[in-house]
Parts: structure tokens; sequence; C-alpha cells
């Protein structure tokens, strides 16, 4: 009897035992269960610059050899997606913010077409997802669930007709701004215009509600933030953006939006690019920066000697790397503020030269999630910032549009000046 007791409590403590998982098993384990949901992959603007939108100039199962001299090896391909455990993408669409609005409008059609092309080119390994059930579909099949993600308002030509086309081609979010102030939202790096949003950029963002689209705040300023949160009816998404808190720079979130974003739902998916990752990073740059300035200043006809003069103070001043730690980091400081639902990724591949050391390309997202399990993120955690919390708020923007399904389309038109 007394044997039997012992049996009996020892069946009882193995599974307990066999809980006590390595970080390593933890991120494997949520990973299998919820891929990695990307925010921002600058794919389609390699494939133009690099290739000239030509399929047959590359090869997407393996990129690894794409560096020539005008550019360094591409981040991205089929391979190291798989090996990333990557099993949903937003290909980001974006042009220069330095075109016209039309031919913005006519080059992001352009690039929103690569994208269905790449689609269709291989089908054994990428689906196009329109979706949160496309994805998870995708999910099933053991494809990469391919969304199109907008980035710079400017692309729809100051025209919510426009808007509501780009939707019906699949965009699925849209940054309101890049680099530069549009003709009515304020970025975070330009000079403001309208301390936020203008008259037609509030009814941007309520079309995009009434459509299902995602308001992307990633490059917006502060105060477009803030009026977007008091607009929106959808949560909304940060595609590529770090914690201001842990790194200055001015496209990053700061403590003040972080707070509201529990109450809208919205996901802050964290940035890679390491001048948003590490302060140390962005120091260096503004300080190699001041220093060209100095020697142009000083040696106004001697573009070799100024050359020559920058080479010696990098050599003297090694650029700082990026670390997993740091990025991790940002993801604490998140959770801090604003909760573990409000968390993903977004790592700006082939839109960056460099990545933290460990995540030079898509292959190392597990090592990220290694990171995280490390500093006691459990599987469920993981597995909301991996993909469940992006897919909340994509599902929670297509309910958004179902509540106002017979609110009719937007009429706005922007008052320009005379």
């Amino acid at each position: 009897m007394i044997n039997r007791l012992l049996l009996s409590a020892a069946l009882v403590l193995t599974p307990s035992l066999a809980l006590a998982a390595t970080p390593e098993q933890i991120a494997a384990a949520a990973l299998r269960q919820a891929p990695v949901v990307d925010g921002h992959n600058d794919v389609p603007e390699q494939i133009r610059a690099r290739f000239g939108n030509d399929f047959r100039k590359f090869n997407f199962h393996d990129t690894s050899k794409t560096a020539d001299a005008d550019h360094p090896t591409m981040h991205t391909d089929l391979a190291r997606l798989k090996a990333g455990k990557v099993g949903g993408q937003f290909w980001s669409v974006w042009v220069p913010a330095s075109l016209s609005e039309a031919e913005a409008v006519k080059q992001v059609t352009e690039q929103m077409d690569t994208v269905h092309r790449l689609v269709a080119a291989y089908p054994q390994d990428l689906t196009l997802a329109l979706t949160a059930a496309d994805v998870e579909r995708a999910f099933k099949e053991k494809k990469i669930a391919s969304l199109i993600g907008m980035e710079g308002g400017y692309a729809i030509g100051s025209s919510l007709g426009v808007l509501r086309q780009m939707y019906r081609a699949g965009a699925r979010y849209m940054t309101l701004t890049h680099s530069k102030t549009t003709a009515w939202a304020d970025s975070g790096t330009d000079a403001p215009r309208f301390d936020g949003l203008s008259p037609f950029g509030v009814a941007v963002v309520q079309e995009m509600n009434r459509l299902g689209m995602l308001v992307d705040l990633s490059h917006v300023s502060e105060a477009t933030m803030l009026d977007a949160l008091d607009v929106a009816k959808a949560p909304v998404i940060f595609s590529h953006s770090g914690a201001r808190a842990i790194d200055g720079h001015g496209r990053n979130v700061p403590d003040t939006v972080l707070k509201r974003l529990p109450a809208n739902g919205g996901v802050v998916m964290v940035v890679l690019l390491p001048d948003y990752v590490s302060e140390a990073v962005r120091q260096w740059a503004a300080n190699r920066a001041g220093e060209e300035a100095r020697l142009q200043k000083l040696l106004p006809y001697d573009a070799a000697a100024v050359s020559a003069g920058l080479s010696a103070w990098e050599k003297a001043n090694p650029e700082p790397k990026a670390s997993i730690a740091q990025v991790a980091d940002h993801i604490d400081h998140i959770r801090k503020i604003a909760g573990i639902d409000h968390i993903g990724i977004g790592g700006d591949y082939d839109g960056m030269d460099g990545a933290p050391v460990g995540m030079e390309d898509v292959s190392g997202y597990p090592n990220l999630f290694v990171e995280l399990a490390r500093r006691g993120y459990s599987q469920r955690d993981l597995e909301k910032i991996a993909s469940g919390n992006i897919l909340r708020a994509l599902r929670g923007a297509e309910q958004t549009a179902a509540r106002l399904k017979d609110q009719p389309p937007g009429e706005a038109r922007i008052q320009i000046a005379p």
C-alpha cells in the first residue's frame, strides 16, 4: 500500500518536473504555436531598386548572394523566413516622400502589384492574406501569409477615393506619414504644420476605420499619434517603432502614447533598426554627422581631406553595435507601461543597412524569443508578441468595419489655401 502511494506521488510530480523547460524550449514551443507576424519588411523596395521589378533577375528562395557595389546582401528570402519562424509578413510598399502626390500614387500602385506578383511567383510558400482568418489559415497550410502595408499617406494623393482603391487592392495598413509632413498630417522627423492631424487627416483615420484598414502611427509626430488615438474607433498599430524612453529617437513611441494603448487596443511592433534600438548607436551617428559637418566647414574645397578625416575619426571612435538585449529592453519597457497585450515585432528588414548582433537577417527572430524567455516571459506571453497581439488588432479593425458597414463612404476634400 505504501509503495503504491509512493508511485502515485511520483506520477503526480513527474509532469511538474517536465515543465522546467529551458528558454530555448519555451521559445521554440511558442513559435510553433504562434509563428511571427512581422509588421514591416521592405523586400518590394529591394525588388524595385535592385532588379527593376524584373522577377527573372532574382530567386526569392535564396537572396544570400545579392550583395553588389551599391547594395549589401538582402536580409530576406524564403529559406531564412522559414528559419526565422515567420508565418506572416506585412510587405511594405514605400516610395520616397519627396515625390509629388501623383507620382507617389503611381509608384505605390506599382509596388502593390509587385507584392501580388511575388505571391503569384511562389505559390508553394506564399499566400495573399486580407484578414486575420487568412493569416491563421496560412499558418495551418505552412505558408507565409503575405499582407500589404502602405508606408506614407502621401500615396493616396489626398483622396479618400484613392484610399478606398488601395484597400481594394489589398492594403491592410497605412502609415499616415513617412519622413516628411504630408498635406494633412505631421511627421515625427519634419517641421509640424497642423499640430497633429488636419481636419482632412481626421477624415482619413475615420475612413480607414470604416474600411477596416489599420492606422499605422510609426513615423508620425507625438501630436499626430495623440490626435489619431482621439479619433480611432479601432486598434492602431506602430508597424516598426521602439520605446522612446529606451532610445530617444523621435521615431519611437513616448510613454504618453504607450499609456493610452490599453484603452485603444493598439500594438507597438518593435523595430530592429540599430539607430532606433540603441541610444549609444544614435549618439554615435549624431557625433559622426557633427564631425563630418565640422570637416566640411574647415575644408570646403578638399573632399579627399574630408573623407580622410572622417575615416580617421571613425577609426578612433568605432561604431557601437545594437544587441538583442537592447531590443528586449524596449519590449520590457512597453510591457511595463502598456502591458503584454500591446507588443509585436516589426523588424524593418531590407529597409535598413544593419541589424542587432545575432539578428542580422530574418532568420534571427528565434534568438530574440529565447532572450525574452530568459527574462521570464512565458510561452503565452511570447505567443502574444509573435502574432497573437497583431492578429487581435487586425481582427479589431475588421470588427469595427463591420459595425460601421452602414456608414456611407467619406466625402471629405482637402482644403488647400489659395
